[in-house]
């Protein structure tokens, strides 16, 4: 029932078209996407229009293969806006990514790619909105994609985490309320059509909340004080292992034995939604590259295989077990599949991580593909969750939707 709903919470307020575009999964040899806007993490960036973003990524052939890059604008609905190229992007792109690096004293080898917005050819945004930006071998076939967005600091949103006031999920559930203050920067005009919001979870825009109306106003105020409706189960706070140092185990490293690469064996791990809330600080299911023994992350930092195990004695119902996180941008594959060993009871797999610190969970993925965060790991209202709100809006006659803030709240804070 919990992942029934949870899918459904993140569909309430959605009224576009499920023919939105869709970010293209890597190929198996491309390893580590890190995309990064102004925030501490890697993500799905969300900067302020001027500034700079980064994306690094490894390509494990290490053959130094050509990629080119594009940038297109897109509605708030993912489908491509009216905008001409030179409308949003100052500069060229469909360019070659100059910047990349071989590994060095590896056991793995890889081609290491920066690319960097400014550069000499593509000089930087022009508007607010959704973007997405592409990465294309030299024969023109797409790699993969990652969505960022980009806003204009006018809309003034505050939000703060509550629990529900359903007292059957009051200790399950947190709620997120919050007003957008166009103040004397902005007048909202018809504010039911052209005004949109966005609520983005720990940065997994997966189990985002699309298109909330306002409740009500107060003056040039719009306030969102939903409960149902802009609900989000509380979750658990994330597991994680750290891979910096291969020259002795480290917390939740159980064994490391080098074989062609380096191999990471975790502490096998069991279901937790039975067990009482226990605070353990997380990066909200974020990573970190680091390499102790190195000097330079980038291309001195191994890979390894990790090696997952999971006790789990409830039925799935057919579901299958998967690793979840932002180390593959929350996305499900067979790389995450965890396979059942009956000999001995336990879910396994593998997958292949550089050096560094990572959060994940276990989550089950049901027959009908929506995803249960809570199976394995219980949902608690204490669960410290990051959540950002960015509001949309197109005004009359405007040709594509704008950005125009951005909020966040931590619950951390949680209140009644």
């Amino acid at each position: 029932m919990k992942s029934f709903l949870l899918f459904c919470c993140s569909l309430i307020g959605l009224n576009f078209s499920f023919a939105q575009e869709l970010e293209t999964t890597p190929p198996e040899y491309i390893k580590t996407v890190q995309f990064m806007g102004e925030e501490e993490f890697a993500g799905t960036p969300i900067l302020r229009l001027g500034s700079p973003i980064v994306l690094t990524f490894d390509d494990l052939i290490g053959d130094e293969a050509d990629y080119y890059y594009t940038i297109e604008h897109y509605n708030f609905d993912w489908k491509p806006s009216n905008l001409s190229k030179n409308e949003y992007l100052d500069g060229l792109d469909n360019l070659r990514i100059l910047t990349y690096k071989n590994s060095f004293n590896s056991l793995q080898i890889y081609s290491h790619y920066t690319l960097q917005i400014p550069n000499r050819n593509t000089k930087g945004i022009k508007v607010s909105g959704n973007y997405m930006l592409k990465i294309w071998s030299a024969d023109r076939k797409l790699v993969f994609s990652r969505k960022f967005m980009v806003y204009e600091d006018i809309a003034l949103v505050r939000a703060q985490v509550r629990r529900t006031r359903d007292l059957k999920y009051v200790h399950e559930k947190q709620i997120l309320n919050f007003s957008i203050d166009g103040s004397d920067k902005i007048i909202f005009r018809n504010p039911n059509e052209n005004l949109k919001t966005l609520i983005i979870p720990n940065n997994n825009l997966q189990m985002s909340i699309y298109n909330l109306k306002p409740q009500f106003t107060i003056g040039n105020e719009m306030v969102y004080k939903y409960d149902q409706e802009a609900s989000f189960w509380g979750g658990n706070e994330f597991l994680f292992f750290d891979t910096s140092d291969f020259r002795g185990s480290s917390m939740n490293i159980r064994a490391i034995e080098l074989k062609n690469i380096y191999n990471t064996y975790l502490y096998s791990d069991k279901s937790r939604k039975n067990d009482p809330y226990t605070y353990n600080p997380d990066i909200n299911g974020s990573f970190r590259i680091n390499a102790i023994q190195g000097e330079d992350d980038d291309v001195e930092s191994e890979y390894t295989w990790v090696h997952f195990t999971l006790f789990n004695y409830d039925d799935l119902e057919g579901g299958e077990i998967h690793v979840y996180g932002n180390f593959n941008n929350y996305t499900i594959s067979n790389e995450t599949k965890l396979s059942y060993d009956e000999k001995n009871e336990v879910y396994f797999g593998k997958h292949l991580f550089k050096q560094g610190f990572y959060n994940y969970k276990y989550v089950l993925v049901n027959q009908d593909g929506s995803i249960d965060e809570t199976f394995f790991s219980g949902s608690f209202d204490e669960t410290e969750n990051q959540y950002v709100i960015l509001a949309y809006y197109r005004d009359v006659g405007g040709r594509y939707d704008r950005i125009i803030g951005v909020g966040s709240a931590n619950s951390r804070n949680i209140t009644n």
